[in-house]
């Protein structure tokens, strides 16, 4: 660092802006006027593995501190997943979508989301920094994919902390005798979805932050206490709800047919995201190459079969006409004379809850942390507290706006917006992968390049066509699978056979490669097709709102970054 180290609260202009486009009006009316230029520089280029692993590091000043086992990285991912997802959204989707079919949803989720685990290993492991798919993206696809992903990830981590927040305090309404919505503010000025406010949830949101900004360690040993004891109730619930089980309550099976077991399964994705926080910790992991494996791969299979066996018991012990959309278990142990079960599942749920925060909280500031060190947002959210070896302002950015989108909004409008986006970028990452093992600068030819196109054209048009004929709910018809299914399967094919692979990974590597990336690409695109038409409504607003930062900021800023046209700090 040149000069005298500074502080690290500081809020100057340059703090925010050092690029050299911003530096005047004139400057940045001549950025504006080269955009074009500009956007094809960025769309070409490409990072390294070295650039994001050591390089762009530097940016937060302070390093992050290497503490982290694949023990802590397997409670995290339970303390990530496990919470509101589960203990809410299952309820709300047995009643309105899938009923006693719910157990389906959860494995056709799981199963989507152990193949996107798959790919987000490999890379974590060969790029082990605080970026996670964002730096992955940059790597492989270039600084537009990573900045759209980038997008979708703030929108992730606000939506997400918003939607754990509301669930929160449902369910401490639950363990009060109260009705979920009974500690929440109404107010007649905003339409519906957005009239309840909720100020615990804000309070809530705030202190998982200000403890996840404390110290990565500390935070670590509290998630594994609040984990542990989460463990027990869920064995509890499994347990208990399967004594109490009545056949006759999982008929009919399928109510809503199987267009409702899918479209509950784009919503119950919710349950399983969190776990590419994992991810972002791979800075602080002692041996990533051991850990992260372990970390990942083995908590989620874990957590796979327990929401599995979750939903099964929920659906055997209460008619699903019959569940609480709210608060689900706590109302179905109630039903069955297990008052006191409802007390212990709620306090379960709200202790599941706090760690989906404080792991959320962990995992969203790195991700910020990295996303910054391009420039792409301002740089002083990459800093490193030189004390805490946090990333105290990552931490702000995500929590401020999250608990104000908390104080306002629903937990059903949260959920299928936050679906998408998650299913968006869980879509990206197979296809990067998919171009780091057959595709190398100034190595692989134009034509091993052309087919590799052509063939991942092929494979996403064709899982594109397969969710939207099933959107089209044309009942009895199945001639539209039998064109969109070979053609996946012949794109697959095709880069097995006409595309040479030019990498093999150095540590761990995905199984079963393209087969089961481009089978990932499939699942999450045709969870996508199961969303609501309001969903996308509402992710194209957001990405219109991320295309405008894009083009007056982020795409000026990453472009003097990459070329250094920064403005040195004063000593």
């Amino acid at each position: 660092m040149d000069g005298e180290e500074r502080g690290y609260w500081r809020w100057s202009k340059r703090d925010f802006f050092p690029e050299e486009s911003f530096q005047s009006f004139g400057s940045y009316r001549a950025a504006l006027s080269q955009t074009c230029s500009r956007f094809k520089n960025r769309l070409v280029s490409r990072s390294d593995d070295e650039n994001e692993r050591v390089e762009l590091r530097k940016q937060s000043e302070h390093e992050m501190k290497r503490c982290l086992t694949w023990w802590d990285l397997v409670w995290f991912g339970f303390g990530s997943v496990i919470g509101a997802g589960i203990f809410v959204l299952t309820g709300q989707e047995a009643r309105k979508e899938a009923g006693p079919a719910i157990v389906l949803s959860y494995a056709v989720s799981g199963f989507s989301a152990m193949l996107s685990v798959f790919c987000y290993t490999e890379f974590s492991v060969e790029v082990p920094v605080a970026g996670g798919s964002f730096a992955y993206l940059r790597i492989e696809l270039g600084d537009f994919a990573a900045f759209i992903t980038a997008g979708n990830i703030l929108l992730e981590g606000l939506v997400g902390t918003a939607a754990v927040g509301r669930a929160w305090t449902s369910y401490f309404a639950t363990l009060l005798n109260r009705n979920p919505n009974d500690l929440r503010v109404k107010t007649d000025i905003l339409s519906p979805g957005f009239n309840l406010l909720d100020p615990i949830a804000v309070v809530v949101i705030a202190a998982s932050a200000t403890l996840a900004s404390m110290s990565t360690r500390k935070t670590s040993l509290l998630n594994w206490i609040a984990s542990a004891v989460n463990t027990i109730v869920i064995l509890f619930v499994i347990i208990a709800g399967f004594i109490h089980a009545d056949a006759s309550n999982l008929t009919p099976f399928l109510p809503y047919g199987p267009e409702g077991v899918f479209r509950a399964a784009a919503v119950v994705y919710f349950a399983y995201i969190g776990f590419d926080c994992i991810a972002t910790m791979a800075e602080e992991t002692k041996n990533p190459s051991k850990d992260i494996p372990i970390g990942l791969l083995g908590s989620m299979s874990i957590i796979t079969v327990i929401y599995c066996l979750m939903a099964l018991s929920l659906s055997m012990m209460q008619k699903y006409t019959d569940i609480d959309p709210n608060a689900a278990y706590s109302v179905a142990f109630q039903s069955v004379g297990m008052k006191w079960g409802k007390y212990l599942v709620a306090l379960g749920a709200l202790k599941g809850m706090t760690t989906v925060l404080l792991v959320g909280a962990l995992g969203q500031a790195r991700y910020i942390t990295h996303i910054a060190r391009t420039h792409m947002i301002p740089p002083l959210f990459a800093l490193v507290h030189p004390k805490t070896g946090t990333p105290i302002n990552a931490n702000l950015l995500v929590t401020i706006p999250s608990a104000l989108i908390a104080l306002f909004s629903g937990l059903d409008v949260l959920a299928s917006l936050l679906s998408i986006s998650t299913l968006f970028i869980f879509t990206m990452i197979p296809l990067a992968l998919l171009v780091r093992r057959y595709y190398v600068r100034e190595v692989t030819p134009r034509a091993d390049l052309l087919k590799l196109i052509i063939c991942i054209l092929v494979v996403v048009i064709s899982s594109m066509c397969t969710s939207a004929y099933w959107g089209m709910k044309l009942k009895g018809s199945w001639v539209g699978y039998t064109i969109t299914v070979p053609f996946w399967f012949l794109g697959t094919l095709g880069i097995v056979f006409f595309v040479p692979q030019q990498r093999a990974p150095k540590v761990w590597g995905v199984p079963l490669v393209p087969w089961i990336p481009c089978l990932s690409i499939a699942t999450n695109i045709f969870l996508m097709g199961s969303l609501e038409a309001q969903a996308f409504v509402r992710f194209g607003v957001c990405t219109l709102v991320m295309l405008l930062y894009y083009f007056l900021f982020g795409l000026h800023a990453t472009f003097d970054m990459a070329h250094q046209q920064i403005v040195p700090r004063s000593s």
